[in-house]
């Protein structure tokens, strides 16, 4: 039952000529489906519709082929041929109620056009601002242009309202949409009626509004998404003039969406943004208008959105991030199930399959882009097999994940744990700095397998293959974690690196072990995730003087694809961490390192009391190869199956462990389906010559 203090998050409520059923509201975002993946996004769309929320929006549609971010993969809606796949998507996002909304864009000053090869056109002629700087520049739009794009705006509009769409989205936030780049004197430096004043800078927004309203206006609602800040000072759009703008505008779109100025700012990890990091940017806007909003800020709890509601600050709670972790998040609200929400961590490893071209992951959530690939419900597990138990060895992120997906199959389940305390590595690494929110990984699937009669946990029970095979298990699952090196081997060294007697060589385990050390300490990092720049934070904070070394041109290089790479470089030198990129190290010794450069091989001394190895991992795999060589007894022992999952198997990412263990349970006794693929993709339609 639901509690009353949130009632009010169920409240319906208007949106132009529409009405909302709840305030829970889907804002666009990224899946790394996009045009490629219809079905899948699809489907990833209506498990949000079955969760209970009441908006729903696509990610980004590219609304004009004069206009588009190649390679990064989104929507398209250039032509009619485009309408059955977004209209199939529209069809799945209302089949509970909810609002299908699509976010038109055009990418003005960010769409180099690397596919269609047209000339990018923007309010200003300016150098194309990607995340791979491309070399190419946009050429100012003609009075002309500014024509035909009005009339290419209303064209989208009647596609969107062909496909079925409620809500029309207008992209101007996070530097990525033509709004934003018409209203921000740093995108518009124009001397004409489009250019200068405020008012000239909000003519363009004001006209496309007007022509699509006249289009569809009468059925459809008109929702624009405009930039908190743009965080550069007076150049650009700030704080202060989205004010001035909105009292200006007020009945402008039917909706106003407001997110942060850049992607970074807007969607920042946890470990540098907490939830509702907007509200001050938000506050006192709504007395500026009498039209609804919609703000964003990870929001988890319940407590939180129904404050946002009650002060006044939001009509609507949006939500991205929560909604990939938790589809079924406004539900669980609603039916007085707090507990079972699946808690965003705020990792941001969802935002990496936008950045990677690639079909998105979520850490909590590892259904996520899997309902239609694998047939995957993230509330609902498929049958029970053939056998009835299971032994999962290892209880961090993807045995937990394992023993939890396995039980609701209706499998007995048993973990052993060799140490006093479950969660692998999650629970090491979440002590470290800015990590605590990744900890919900644990906490939520400890209790939910509190909650289950056929799972037992046994603690401090390391495990061999003699007593594997003396418990009698039918399916044994090694999720037994990983290693990290202390030799160095990783990228630049693919063998161990020369290391002298007597030098003090530790790994990111032996600090998270409490063995951290002082005085001048070198950080070496091959691994380019977050370890190494965490663990120069740490001994920072602890007095270390220290140096970090890579051979990357960025710190933590990969963290560019989570957006925290912009945040972790500051932080660091904020610390007094010297930073060292394009560098590598060639030889340990004691009282100092060989660093060499990346590119030349010339080299020279960093002084060092210790080094800190962030090379690569080795999974803890003896106990399964042991196994192996014994499957001449699995009979005799009542063994049907073992498997090694997780960072045991490979080492990578939580979310690839949680997937790991996600799938074991999935697939445990199965068919057997050959060379046949294990997921459902789409293919190209071949044109007719």
């Amino acid at each position: 039952m639901r509690d009353p203090r949130y009632d009010v998050l169920f409240e319906p409520m208007k949106i132009g000529p529409l009405t909302a059923k709840n305030r829970f509201y889907q804002v666009p975002h990224c899946n790394g489906g996009g045009y490629r993946d219809p079905s899948a996004a699809a489907a990833m769309r209506g498990i949000k519709a079955e969760g209970g929320w009441g908006v729903i929006f696509t990610e980004q549609c590219e609304m004009h082929h004069t206009s588009e971010i190649t390679p990064f993969i989104e929507l398209r809606l250039w032509e009619d041929k485009d309408i059955p796949q977004l209209r199939k998507m529209s069809e799945k996002m209302k089949t509970h109620g909810a609002l299908a909304g699509i976010q038109l864009a055009y990418s003005g000053i960010n769409g180099p056009n690397l596919y269609t090869k047209e000339v990018p056109l923007a309010p200003s002629a300016l150098p194309i601002r990607t995340f791979t700087n491309d070399p190419v520049q946009a050429r100012a739009l003609s009075k002309s242009d500014i024509k035909d794009l009005r009339r290419w705006f209303v064209n989208a509009a009647k596609r969107s309202k062909e496909a079925g769409f409620d809500l029309i989205c207008l992209y101007g936030a996070h530097g990525f949409g033509i709004f934003q780049h018409f209203l921000s004197r740093a995108t518009n430096q124009r001397s004409d009626e489009y250019g200068g004043s405020l008012e000239n800078r909000a003519r363009f927004s004001q006209e496309v509004i007007a022509d699509m309203r006249d289009a569809v206006g009468d059925t459809m609602a008109i929702t624009l998404r405009v930039s908190l800040d743009e965080t550069i000072g007076e150049l650009g759009f700030s704080n202060a003039e989205v004010r001035d703008y909105i009292e200006m505008n007020k009945d402008l779109p039917d909706l106003w969406d407001l997110a942060q100025g850049t992607w970074e700012d807007c969607s920042g990890p946890s470990r540098f943004k907490e939830e509702a990091a907007q509200e001050q940017l938000v506050r006192g806007i709504h007395e500026l208008t009498d039209k609804p909003i919609v703000g964003v800020g990870r929001f988890t709890s319940p407590d939180v959105m129904a404050r946002m509601i009650k002060s006044g600050t939001l009509d609507f709670i949006g939500c991205a991030r929560p909604s990939i972790a938790d589809p079924f998040l406004p539900k669980k609200v609603e039916e007085g199930r707090i507990d079972d929400i699946r808690e965003c961590i705020g990792c941001n490893i969802c935002i990496t399959g936008d950045m990677t071209m690639s079909i998105s992951r979520c850490t909590q959530n590892p259904t996520f882009m899997e309902e239609w690939r694998k047939g995957w419900h993230p509330e609902k597990m498929n049958d029970k097999g053939a056998s009835s138990n299971v032994l999962i060895v290892g209880s961090g992120p993807a045995g937990l994940e394992a023993a939890w997906a396995l039980s609701r199959r209706g499998y007995d389940v048993a973990v052993a744990e060799a140490k006093d305390v479950i969660g692998g590595r999650v629970t090491r690494e979440r002590t470290l700095p800015g990590l605590s929110a990744w900890g919900r990984v644990v906490d939520y699937r400890e209790y939910q397998l509190q909650q289950r009669p056929n799972v037992e946990i046994y603690r401090e029970s390391e495990l061999d293959a003699d007593s594997i095979l003396e418990f009698g298990f039918e399916n044994i699952c090694i999720a037994t974690g990983s290693t990290w090196r202390r030799d160095g081997v990783s990228r630049q060294h693919v063998v161990p690196m020369p290391i002298a007697e007597g030098a003090t060589v530790l790994t990111p385990d032996d600090l998270m072990d409490g063995n951290i050390p002082s005085g001048r300490v070198v950080v070496y990092d091959d691994d380019h995730y977050y370890m190494g720049g965490v663990l120069a934070e740490l001994l920072a904070k602890n007095g270390a003087q220290v140096t970090l070394v890579t051979p990357s041109a960025y710190v933590s290089d990969w963290t560019n694809n989570t957006l925290e790479q912009v945040a972790i470089h500051p932080r660091l030198v904020g610390a007094g961490v010297e930073i060292v990129l394009n560098q590598g190290i060639t030889e340990v010794h004691k009282d100092h390192v060989v660093s060499n450069c990346t590119y030349t091989d010339r080299t020279w001394k960093i002084e060092a009391d210790a080094v800190v190895m962030v090379a690569s991992r080795l999974g803890n795999d003896s106990v399964y190869e042991n196994l192996l060589q014994r499957r001449s007894e699995w009979n005799d022992a009542g063994i049907k199956s073992v498997k090694i999952v997780g960072d045991a198997s490979a080492p990578g990412p939580i979310a690839w462990a949680t997937y790991a263990g996600h799938r074991y349970a999935r697939e445990l006794d199965g068919p057997d389906i050959g060379d046949a693929l294990p997921f459902r993709r789409e293919i190209t339609e071949l044109a007719v010559d």
